[in-house]
């Protein structure tokens, strides 16, 4: 079982960054493929970004590629979502997950069996 811990949202002006971090409790974090998904008002939770067990692998929504970075330290039990050049429609809770599925799923928020609190992104325009 793991815990999941998000940090780093807030506001931000429309071509700007943040950095969000999910540190994870639990001695197995590198057995879990992580995502982040986002849920913006009125609208139901979607797919941000998800990352190999391994890290050497990472898959984005078309909504934030070439903007959004994922990566992860095993070492640090972290994984890291680098966002850049946001806009207001990026505005939302933003979740960290973790899985035990194959990677192929890394997708379906369903196959997600732990859930970070979320943390409030606000782009302002």
């Amino acid at each position: 079982q793991v815990q999941l811990v998000e940090s780093g949202g807030g506001l931000v002006q429309a071509g700007g960054s943040l950095r969000l971090s999910c540190a994870a409790t639990g001695r197995t974090f590198s057995s879990y493929v992580m995502g982040w998904f986002r849920q913006a008002p009125g609208k139901e939770r979607e797919f941000v970004a998800g990352i190999r067990r391994s890290g050497g692998w990472s898959e984005y929504a078309d909504s934030v590629k070439g903007r959004f970075a994922l990566f992860r330290d095993n070492a640090k039990n972290t994984v890291y979502l680098q966002m850049n050049s946001l806009k207001p429609e990026d505005t939302a809770v933003y979740y960290c997950a973790a899985s035990t599925t194959a990677w192929g799923a890394a997708r379906q928020q369903t196959e997600y069996a732990y859930w970070g609190q979320g943390t409030q992104v606000t782009v302002s325009s």
